[in-house]
């Protein structure tokens, strides 16, 4: 497993496991199964519903606890200083946990203008040491200045959309300038017609991988944290393979040139 450094000293997993749209009943064995598989970090968030079976996943595995990294997000209707501590509670208590190791702010939300404040929140959890990290989720730059104006604060990871056609080169050199991680959700587009683009095919029989294997590991080179989703056990499997070979400059300048700047998810300057 490759790590990356955050901002505040922390490490994190470079590859992680997402439970976005995986069922409450699902869930559980789910994460088991990625757990089992080699996965030590675990994203979820409050709107997904399923914070407390993976807090009793990850309490059954036998896996110490200093072992595994622990991200949830706060959600959109929880925004503003007092509220945000009442949610950390809350996902706190679903999943069973003292401590997270990322706590995400999930959208800016900007109508509703609480993200500051928010923001102040989760810097007074992690003051407290209640959770080993803080970030954001779904920022644009502007969003990202202006927290880091108002508080003084650098988020340590900003949680995006990003995949081979929307690859996000600003934002990510906006990030490396001011030291956040770039983690990407939704990094397969979420697989079909992604997975069947003729370049991605191409590379992946060059490889003798498959096409999954070939994205995440085009993010893993662009230094990105990256969490796959699967509820398959072999493709659990398959996604965590990636360690043991390397695109060549040719495979990178190829996948460059899929962008497209489409995007699968909510634009953040207007959802929520």
């Amino acid at each position: 497993m490759r790590t990356i450094t955050l901002n505040n000293g922390v490490t994190m997993p470079q590859l992680g496991f997402g439970v976005f749209q995986v069922s409450k009943e699902d869930t559980y064995a789910t994460v088991t199964e990625a757990l089992r598989a080699g996965y030590r970090s675990i994203d979820t968030a409050a709107a997904y519903r399923n914070e407390e079976p993976v807090g009793r996943a990850i309490a059954e595995s036998g896996i110490p606890r200093d072992e595994l990294f622990v991200t949830t997000k706060l959600w959109n209707d929880d925004q503003g200083y007092d509220e945000a501590f009442r949610a950390f509670d809350a996902s706190a208590e679903r999943l069973g946990l003292d401590r997270l190791d990322l706590y995400l702010i999930h959208w800016p939300a900007p109508k509703q203008d609480r993200y500051v404040d928010t923001w102040r929140a989760l810097g007074k959890l992690s003051a407290d040491g209640r959770v080993r990290a803080i970030g954001v989720s779904n920022f644009q730059p502007a969003h990202l200045e202006r927290v880091v104006e108002a508080t003084g604060a650098v988020p340590a990871v900003n949680q995006v959309e990003l995949h081979p056609w929307l690859q996000q080169a600003e934002l990510r050199a906006f990030h490396v300038r001011h030291g956040i991680a770039t983690e990407a959700w939704s990094p397969l587009a979420q697989g079909g017609e992604l997975l069947s683009d003729p370049v991605v095919a191409d590379i992946a029989a060059k490889h003798g991988r498959t096409p999954a294997q070939v994205v995440l590991r085009w993010h893993l080179q662009l230094d990105n944290v990256v969490i796959p989703k699967s509820a398959t056990p072999s493709r659990i499997a398959e996604n965590f393979a990636v360690f043991d070979f390397e695109l060549d400059a040719e495979d990178l300048r190829r996948i460059a040139e899929m962008d497209r700047g489409r995007r699968i998810g909510p634009d953040p300057d207007t959802f929520g």
